[in-house]
């Protein structure tokens, strides 16, 4: 991969971020609809194929993608309860990620033994 191409996809993942951070400020769903869009799955799995030609590959990675999205979301359930419970941003943050590596952990133990994933 060239160096142009490398920093076009930095740009990209970094506008999306900063986007969704500045609309957050507005409206909270419409940031939140911003970065929830699966643009920087869509884009990696384009810029695979694009680099790799491997139909194969590119299944493997969106499959990866679908185990791991649910795992994922245990953070956007814990961090909510546990700031609503009156809990620091900081604590809540931080258990709300270590639950999020458990289920990462878990999500990834689970799709090596019933999905065809690496």
């Amino acid at each position: 991969m060239d160096l142009i191409n490398l920093i076009g996809k930095g740009l990209f993942s970094g506008t999306v971020i900063v986007a969704a951070s500045e609309i957050a400020k507005k409206s909270t769903i419409f940031g939140a609809l911003v970065i929830s869009l699966p643009l920087a799955s869509i884009m990696s799995i384009i810029w695979l194929y694009n680099d790799t030609k491997d139909s194969s590959q590119v299944a493997d990675f969106a499959e990866s993608i679908l185990w791991l999205v649910l795992p994922s979301m245990l953070l956007f359930f814990s961090l909510p309860v546990l700031l609503r419970r009156g809990w620091d941003f900081e604590y809540a943050m931080t258990l709300g990620i270590l639950l999020t590596i458990v289920g990462y952990a878990a999500g990834i133990g689970l799709s090596k033994y019933f999905g065809s994933v690496s």
